[in-house]
């Protein structure tokens, strides 16, 4: 017997078809399977968390990346005006000059406190430890670490982070029941995603793209 598809299910399905999903598989890392790309993510999500299109902070990853810069230490090697030139051509221009000495400061910092990997964190299971650990990194607050974390759970122990605004509130337009307390409304996207045969994170990634495009036209 073929299970039918509930209307939730359908809606979900299509929204990640039409938007994608998680942006650091777009990047090609897979937090999963690569242990290691954490730390190429927390380069990315570094970018992420500035006031800039997410297709920019993508494109200026990929430039970096290019140049053999993958990590905030990678960026710590480099000089401070070849990281300028590097977030310019990505289209950083707008902070370029703030965040090529913040990737310098971020090289330094962790190299001092997590011995040159933010995967040092990886089997902390106190979530409140992790957001501490991140949050008291230079430039780094509490929008660059959802971002960093959303994308890490399942795979850390403490990347435990409630579900994103802009995804309830693409999900509210969509009519998508994410219950009424905000303490579950990550519960009910994983149930809802699994009916679907999908990552929650993919459906979270997916409404962010829809919310930030609905913006966008606005």
């Amino acid at each position: 017997m073929v299970r039918s598809t509930s209307l939730p299910d359908r809606r979900i399905q299509r929204l990640v078809a039409d938007e994608g999903g998680r942006f650091s598989t777009e990047l090609g890392l897979d937090l999963d399977a690569r242990p290691a790309d954490a730390d190429r993510w927390f380069l990315a999500a570094t970018l992420f968390g500035a006031p800039i299109r997410a297709s920019t902070a993508m494109r200026t990853w990929r430039v970096l990346a290019a140049a053999g810069v993958l990590t905030v230490v990678d960026a710590g090697l480099r000089a401070w005006d070849e990281l300028v030139q590097l977030l310019d051509e990505g289209g950083y221009g707008r902070y370029d000059y703030r965040t090529a000495t913040r990737l310098h400061e971020l090289a330094e910092r962790v190299a001092e406190n997590h011995a040159g990997s933010i995967t040092t964190l990886a089997s902390e299971t106190d979530p409140a430890r992790v957001m501490t650990e991140l949050q008291a990194l230079p430039g780094w607050g509490p929008t660059t670490t959802a971002v960093f974390l959303r994308e890490l759970r399942g795979v850390w122990p403490g990347a435990g982070v409630l579900l994103d605004r802009r995804a309830v509130e693409a999900a509210r337009a969509l009519r998508i029941p994410l219950g009424r307390r905000p303490d579950r409304y990550w519960d009910q996207l994983v149930a809802l995603a699994t009916g679907a045969g999908l990552d929650p994170r993919d459906v979270e990634a997916a409404l962010i793209r829809r919310a930030l495009r609905t913006r966008r036209r606005r």
